[in-house]
Parts: structure tokens; C-alpha cells; sequence
């Protein structure tokens, strides 16, 4: 009676689902071919086949299957779920080709699993392949199948095929738009996945917390603080706040990004479960904000607690050091990328980044140097390092040796290079540099272009020149343009000129307190007196405060902030001693060599 139950397929389903080891289920596999159950019954084969699977027995799973004489789709789809769970898919697009050699008819389980695995094995060719099949077999409606080719299209940057297939598609489930919408966010199209999102609501879908993680990244990078708060109440309305840890993350990163820090904080404070992730989203919030000091705290209290610095919080870390100038900790978070980490491209543009801003550009280089393949970013970073050091010579023949590696430049190439020629001085080469952009790269230039071309015109004392290309150009209304023009009227007294900028300024009304103290400046030069009035007025009436200058320079580990006209250091009477000692030291110098100068000509 026994032996009759267990012959029920049904019955050994249940058998093997409750099945744990493999001793049973080896025993359930002899109990089957003993009984000859084995090769006549497909769902008896795919349930052990799919058992084996499951318990971690993969290399038997596949020897029941070849062993198999006859092997149904269904059998086929057990081994290759078995690989897609065990992440590897090249087994399973190798099982796809051998289905498709011996003429079994893939199902929608077959072409879903088989496309995921082009996924995983980042194969965007063979996955179009799968594809093109599936439609010849008629699934080019399944939802299933649709939804994984929407995936692959968007995870391999192909926005337009995805949005493309996303239309022609007859049914759309939840997960198709949650793909299209966090996949728009991953694509830093966000304004797209903000579009998707409200055609998935109008189409009657529920929010679930995928789609939330897409807006909240849409939100960030759109700087919506409007949109990202609320989402985050929906998230607390609904209860996916405080259970998920990557929820949390993602929310403090958002308002690290639209630059509510305080709200930041405030997240970060109340999570239960913090990861490294979560802290390196922290010390980034820090660092765009201008916190040196706390983002140094904060990557030493995440180490007490216990957490190691992924390269996302040491990068941020980085930035930090870069701000303030602090080459000591840079040299040691290089020190310990080298040792936990790879160097990977980015870590190693922010270390470049980093000694350039401390004034070692020839560490920069060396890294520089180092890096194998080199892409457009790290090209671009090497010239932006020469570039803010002024050193136009170098970024030109740093440029010439990118040209004859076969990267081709882009705007930003081209920024850091108008800007090194300006503060150089060279013009002529400015001038070429900014022709050959247009005519022989074919990239129009941006406001940004125009800026450093006017700049560089204007440092050299050409502002008449400058203000004949703002008005060939059209560029009336962008304000930077001006306050370049306006910097160099005032070093070269063009009172003429400078009239123009300052009144072009006011009438953009700058919302900046350093430019209107700049266009002040301009009249008080000019003893435009009432001009000067009018102006102080406008920024009395204004809610900015001006930020006084200050410098900051590290001694002995820790960092000095210098204030101007601060008084108030300790050590203020021997600092201001020890500035006359050395004005006076190089004022020696000078009249020396001068004396020497003078003796050489005279003989």
C-alpha cells in the first residue's frame, strides 16, 4: 500500500520538498528508478533535479540530467533554475544552446531565466539574441519575459531600447514601470524616472519600496528637497522606515544631497543598523558642506565602532583634505587605500585631486603614472592639477599626449585648459585652444568656455576685447561672464569697461554678497560715490552676511583656521613679529641682488 502512495508523483513532490539532505533525497532517487518511475516520468525527474538544487547538490543535479534519456522543457528549466540560483550563468546560457540544439521549444521560464543570466554575465549581445528568439517563438508580449529584457536594456545603460520596448509592450505589470523608473534614477536621467513614476500612478500601481529607492535617488540628484521629504513621508506612512537599512541610507543620502545636512544628521542619528555605506554617505554630507573637521571625525569614530571605510567614505575623506589642505591625513588614507583596497580609477582621481590641492602636483603625476588604462576623467584630472597650479605649458602637452592615445576630449578638457592658459597669461594659445574646440572637436562652447576666455582676455588687460565677444556672443545675461570682466577692469583701471560689467551686474541681481562687495569696490576705485551708497544699501537690505576670508594650514596634525582680522590667537603678537622679520629678510634680498644687477650693467 506504501509502495503504491509514494508511486504518486504528488506524493514524492511532497517527499522531496520536505527533504533537507542528501541521503534522502538519494534515497527517494534509487526508490524511483527501482520502480522504473524515473525515465518515463518528467515531473518526477524536474522535482529531484530542482531538489538536489536545492540543498546546495548542484554537480549532482547535473548528473541526474545527463543521465536523463529524455529531457522535457520542464526538466531543462529545473536545471537551469538550479544554476541561476547558484549565480552561474554561463552554465545556463550554455544549457539554453544545448535546449536549442536538440529542438526543445523554450517556455517564458526558459527565456526569463536565460536573459537574467546575460544580465549577470554582463553579455548584452547574447541577451538580445535570447530575445529576438523568444519573439520568434511568440513571447514578444509575455510580461515575464518583456520585464527581464527591460532589465537587461536598463542595467546595460540602453535607456532608449528599454523605452522603446516599454511602449510597444500590450501589458505592463508593477515590476515593468518599477524597472523603468529606478532604472531612469541609476541613469542619472532623473526627470525621466519622475515622468515614469507618474504615468505608473496614473496606470493604478502601488508604490512599493523599490520604486521609492528611485525616487529618492531622482530626488537627490535633481536637488528636490520638496519631492525627496515627500517621499520620505510616504515611507514612514507606510512603514518601510525604520525595518530597512538601505531605505535609511538612502534617505540620509538624499538629504546630504539637497543640502539639508541638519535632516541628515537627524536620519543618521536614529537608525539602528548602521553600515559603512551609511557612513560614507555621512562624511560625503560633511564634505560637500564644507565640514573638514567632522568628516575627519567621522571616518575615526565609524573605525571605533567598528566599521571599515568602504572607498566611497575615503574618497569623501579625500574631498576633505582637499578643502583644508590637510596633506598629512591625504598621505595616510593613501597609504591605507593601498593596503585594504584597490586603487580603483576614482579613488585614484580623488587622491590626484588631492595632492594637487596640497601643492604636490608631482605626486598626482606619479599617480598618475601608475594607472594602467587610462580613461577621459583621469586625463581630465591630470590636466585639471596642472591647470589650477597655472601651469599652461604642462596642461597643453598633457593634452597633445591624451590626443595620441585616442581619448577624445570633452568640454570639461577643455575648461581646465582655457583656465590654465588664463592664469598663465598666454592668450594667443587660449585663443587657439578655444578655436580648435569648436572647429576641430566639434564641442560648442559653454558658458563655462566663455567665462575663461573673457578671463583671460580681461587678466591681460584686453577688456575691450572681452566685451566685444560678450556682445558678439549673445552672452548678455550670464552673470559669471560679467564678474570675470569686472575682476579685470579693476586690476587694469578700466573705469570705462568696468562701468558696463558693474551695471550689468546690478541689473542681473546677483544674489551674492562678494559680488556685490566686488562692485562696489569697482565704484569706490572710480569715486562714484553715490554708486558706492546705492549699492551698500542693497546689501544692508539683503538677509547675506558676509563670510570674512580665511585660511587654514595644518601644524603638527591638527588644523589652524586664520581669520582675517582676527585677533584673537595667542599667539598673535609673534606671528606679526615674525611676518615683519621675513618682509624685511626679502626686502634685503631684493635690494642685494638688485645692487648686483646694477654693478653688472654699469661695467
Amino acid at each position: 500500500m506504501l509502495h503504491r502512495t509514494l508511486l504518486c508523483p504528488r506524493r514524492l513532490k511532497s517527499l522531496l520538498h520536505a527533504s533537507q539532505y542528501k541521503r534522502h533525497v538519494a534515497q527517494v532517487q534509487a526508490f524511483v528508478i527501482t520502480t522504473d518511475n524515473l525515465l518515463h516520468g518528467s515531473s518526477v525527474a524536474r522535482d529531484l533535479v530542482s531538489t538536489y538544487g536545492r540543498i546546495g547538490e548542484i554537480s549532482h543535479a547535473r548528473k541526474l540530467f545527463d543521465q536523463l534519456p529524455h529531457r522535457s522543457v520542464s526538466v531543462y528549466n529545473s536545471m537551469v533554475m538550479v544554476y541561476s540560483r547558484g549565480n552561474i550563468p554561463e552554465e545556463v546560457l550554455r544549457l539554453y544552446d544545448q535546449m536549442i540544439a536538440e529542438g526543445i521549444k523554450p517556455d517564458s521560464s526558459t527565456f526569463t531565466m536565460t536573459i537574467k543570466a546575460c544580465l549577470s554575465a554582463m553579455v548584452l549581445e547574447k541577451g538580445e539574441a535570447v530575445w529576438s528568439k523568444a519573439i520568434e517563438f511568440g513571447y514578444q508580449n509575455d510580461v515575464f519575459v518583456c520585464s527581464s529584457v527591460l532589465n537587461l536594456y536598463m542595467k546595460c545603460r540602453k535607456v532608449e531600447e528599454a523605452e522603446i520596448l516599454f511602449g510597444k509592450m500590450t501589458k505592463r505589470d508593477l515590476v515593468c514601470w518599477t524597472t523603468m523608473v529606478t532604472g531612469f534614477a541609476h541613469a542619472g536621467k532623473s526627470l525621466k524616472a519622475v515622468e515614469y513614476y507618474r504615468g505608473m500612478r496614473n496606470e493604478g500601481f502601488g508604490r512599493d519600496g523599490v520604486v521609492m529607492l528611485g525616487l529618492l535617488q531622482a530626488s537627490a540628484d535633481l536637488r528636490d528637497p520638496k519631492m525627496g521629504c515627500s517621499v520620505h513621508g510616504y515611507l514612514i506612512r507606510t512603514g518601510l522606515l525604520p525595518m530597512n537599512v538601505v531605505v535609511e541610507t538612502s534617505v540620509v543620502d538624499m538629504y546630504v544631497k539637497v543640502g539639508f545636512l541638519e535632516l541628515a544628521l537627524r536620519m543618521f542619528s536614529r537608525m539602528l543598523y548602521k553600515t559603512a555605506v551609511s557612513w560614507g554617505s555621512m562624511i560625503s554630507g560633511f564634505t560637500q558642506n564644507g565640514l573638514a573637521n567632522k568628516a575627519f571625525e567621522a571616518v575615526v569614530e565609524m573605525q571605533i565602532l567598528g566599521f571599515k571605510p568602504d572607498l566611497v567614505a575615503l574618497v569623501g575623506v579625500l574631498v576633505a583634505c582637499s578643502q583644508v589642505g590637510s596633506l598629512k591625513t591625504g598621505k595616510a588614507i593613501h597609504c591605507y587605500i593601498l593596503k585594504i583596497h584597490v586603487l580603483d580609477p576614482v579613488a585614484a582621481t580623488a587622491l590626484m585631486d588631492m595632492y594637487s590641492k596640497c601643492g604636490v602636483v608631482s605626486c598626482s603625476r606619479e599617480i598618475f603614472e601608475g594607472i594602467g588604462k587610462k580613461d577621459l576623467v583621469c586625463w581630465n584630472t591630470m590636466i585639471s592639477c596642472y591647470g589650477i597650479h597655472g601651469n599652461g605649458e604642462e596642461v597643453v602637452l598633457m593634452f597633445v599626449k591624451m590626443t595620441e592615445s585616442e581619448v577624445e576630449p570633452d568640454h570639461a578638457t577643455f575648461a581646465s585648459i582655457l583656465s590654465a592658459l588664463s592664469h598663465s597669461g598666454q592668450v594667443e594659445q587660449g585663443q587657439h585652444w578655444f578655436r580648435a574646440m569648436i572647429n576641430r572637436y566639434n564641442i560648442q562652447p559653454s558658458e563655462k568656455h566663455y567665462v575663461c576666455l573673457v578671463d583671460l582676455l580681461a587678466r591681460s588687460g584686453r577688456v575691450e576685447e572681452a566685451l566685444d565677444l560678450i556682445n558678439s556672443e549673445k552672452l548678455d545675461n550670464a552673470l559669471p561672464i560679467w564678474v570675470a570682466l569686472l575682476s579685470g577692469c579693476i586690476n587694469h583701471r578700466n573705469l570705462w569697461v568696468g562701468e558696463i560689467a558693474a551695471n550689468k551686474i546690478l541689473e542681473l541681481n546677483p544674489d551674492s554678497i562678494g559680488i556685490q562687495t566686488l562692485v562696489s569696490n569697482f565704484f569706490a576705485t572710480g569715486k562714484k560715490w553715490k554708486e558706492v551708497a546705492k549699492v551698500r544699501k542693497l546689501m544692508r537690505s539683503g538677509d547675506m552676511e558676509k563670510v570674512p576670508g580665511y585660511s587654514v594650514i595644518e601644524v603638527n596634525g591638527q588644523l589652524r583656521t586664520f581669520l582675517m582680522e582676527d585677533l584673537s590667537h595667542h599667539e598673535h603678537y609673534h606671528m606679526l613679529q615674525m611676518l615683519r622679520d621675513l618682509i624685511s629678510e626679502m626686502r634685503d634680498v631684493y635690494a642685494s641682488k638688485s645692487d648686483c644687477v646694477g654693478s653688472y650693467l654699469a661695467s
